[in-house]
């Protein structure tokens, strides 16, 4: 059993003596200084009020009650604060702890399996087929296929998807674009103005429709920047596709007969006030011409179909969207929690401090083909993914493409580098590893090692966590601390060296083995590579055995 959740069953049967309610759910935290213990509760604070006692009196009674049961982990309870109780554990533990990684390896550590069985789609970028992707795709598409590695991770049958909208009004002026610049002519001043525009139209053989070809140039570029971030998508669903089979027609009726629509002023109208929007929607207009919304409802509506949970990354211009989607799916008799949308919020991409724009539309564009060929598809994605998709983003292109501490990407990738390169050395010297089933773990006493077993022990919590709110970026911030507490312990420890004692080396050794697997399962989950080798552009000293 896991000690977290050893603790929480004494702690449990502590309540049950005292005669207070031990259903409740149990929370333990990491406190931010060690010194403080290994975990800490607040079950306290939250049962003084219920127990008619001061908060700190009844943590004191609890930590009675505690140490009157017996437990090899803990070696010491104490009170804090206003009511905190703190346990200090054996340092078996922690060792216990890398013996399970080690033996677990990558492949294993931190992988769950509470989606075991379950179907889920994850449909992402989703741009219009009208040009390249520019780089404020980027964000997207690199936290969706994140999102469908977690997912993965947790135990489901995950389905990467790219909803291809190819046809309506901005296909139309695509196509008028391109036709114009084959002709000669001006561009549309509603058209499409990128000089993207008139390299394709250049490319157009001679006879062939803009419009389907131009749809086709689009989504190789799509394809082929994708490919390069390392994202590949399981299916490219089309819109067309669903006017041909009848399927939007299909869901009209279907609306209709569930009287979640109505006719009024020549228009079909979606009934999505009565699920809580600010107003009802316009599903087919009075010209006959159908809004973005119905086709997206028989998308929907067939995913729904074919998996038992969605995921959908919308860009920052959805967000008004999701009531009036959720509002079609409940209407159809289909549960909107099923329905997970997630919002990613603009990147200001910046070159010399000057803020560079992003548009398709204006010729004022950064192809995100061009950022991936500038940095790097590594430092790419983990830049994309450094914080919560829910803040506005500014990606420092000129950070990002130096090999320097300050990079992050470049900074966990030189962790991962340094244990590769003193494996290296230990295998040129003659270091031969013992089986870990002989090898003396308790040697490792210097806190900058135990504070590395400590973040592997939580790294599948934090893979959990990540999983349940959709948010990898809560890996990317596990990545960064645990390179920070590398770097720091090659600065205080030394893996080889005649000077080392060899039960020591030993133990480091398999620590440092447990540190690989640690960075292979984040970097793995972000879509990164764990590269054995890397510079820095700057010259500074060496620092312990890499």
């Amino acid at each position: 059993m896991d000690v977290r959740e050893s603790i929480k069953n004494l702690i449990r049967e502590a309540l049950l003596g005292l005669g207070l309610d031990a259903s409740v759910e149990v929370h333990l935290e990491r406190p931010a200084n060690s010194q403080h213990g290994d975990w800490s509760t607040n079950i306290a604070l939250a049962l003084a009020k219920k127990a008619e006692l001061v908060p700190r009196d009844l943590a004191n009674e609890i930590k009675r009650v505690l140490e009157e049961l017996y437990s090899e982990d803990i070696s010491a309870i104490e009170v804090a604060g206003p009511g905190f109780i703190n346990f200090y554990l054996d340092k078996s533990w922690l060792y216990d702890v890398l013996v399970q990684v080690v033996t677990a390896g990558s492949d294993n550590w931190a992988r769950l399996g509470e989606g075991e069985g379950s179907e889920v789609i994850v449909e992402f970028v989703s741009a219009n087929p009208t040009g390249p992707l520019h780089a404020g795709h980027g964000r997207g598409a690199c936290y969706g296929d994140s999102v469908a590695r977690l997912l993965e991770r947790s135990g489901y049958s995950v389905a990467r998807e790219f909803y291809v909208n190819d046809r309506g009004t901005q296909m139309d002026l695509f196509a008028a674009s391109l036709a114009a610049c084959v002709s000669g002519r001006d561009v549309p001043e509603d058209g499409y103005h990128g000089t993207y525009i008139k390299e394709w139209a250049e490319e157009i053989p001679e006879g062939d429709d803009p419009l389907v070809w131009g749809k086709q140039r689009a989504l190789t570029a799509h394809k082929e920047v994708l490919s390069d971030l390392n994202i590949e998508f399981d299916s490219w669903f089309s819109e067309t596709s669903m006017v041909e089979s009848g399927a939007i027609e299909e869901t009209l009726s279907m609306l209709e007969e569930a009287n979640a629509s109505y006719q009024r002023d020549g228009a079909t109208w979606l009934k999505s006030t009565e699920y809580d929007d600010d107003k009802d929607r316009v599903l087919v207009k009075s010209d006959g011409e159908y809004t973005y919304l119905l086709p997206d409802v028989a998308y929907h509506l067939d995913k729904l179909q074919r998996a038992e949970r969605l995921v959908n990354v919308w860009g920052a211009d959805h967000h008004g969207y999701i009531t009036r989607m959720k509002a079609a799916v409940e209407s159809l008799g289909y549960d909107p929690k099923r329905l997970d949308v997630e919002v990613t919020q603009m990147v200001n991409l910046q070159r010399s401090g000057e803020e560079v724009k992003l548009s398709k539309r204006t010729g004022d564009i950064v192809e995100l083909s061009e950022v991936v060929k500038e940095v790097g598809p590594d430092a790419a994605r983990f830049t994309y993914l450094l914080q919560s998709i829910d803040t506005t983003q500014t990606f420092d292109l000129d950070l990002v493409s130096r090999r320097v501490n300050e990079n992050p990407v470049f900074y966990v990738q030189y962790a991962y580098a340094r244990i590769r390169s003193m494996m290296k050395k230990a295998d040129e010297v003659g270091f031969e590893p013992l089986p870990i089933s002989e090898i003396d773990l308790s040697k490792l006493q210097h806190s900058r090692e135990l504070v590395l077993i400590r973040s592997l022990h939580e790294l599948p919590e934090i893979v959990a966590r990540a999983t349940r709110e959709l948010a990898p970026h809560q890996i990317t911030t596990w990545l960064r601390e645990f390179a920070a507490d590398l770097h720091g312990f090659y600065h205080d420890c030394r893996v080889l060296g005649d000077e080392i004692e060899p039960s020591l080396t030993q133990a480091r050794f398999v620590l440092m083995q447990g540190a690989l697997i640690g960075l292979e399962v984040g970097m793995h989950l972000l879509g990164v590579s764990a590269p054995e080798e890397m510079w820095r552009d700057e010259v500074e000293s060496s620092e312990g055995d890499g």
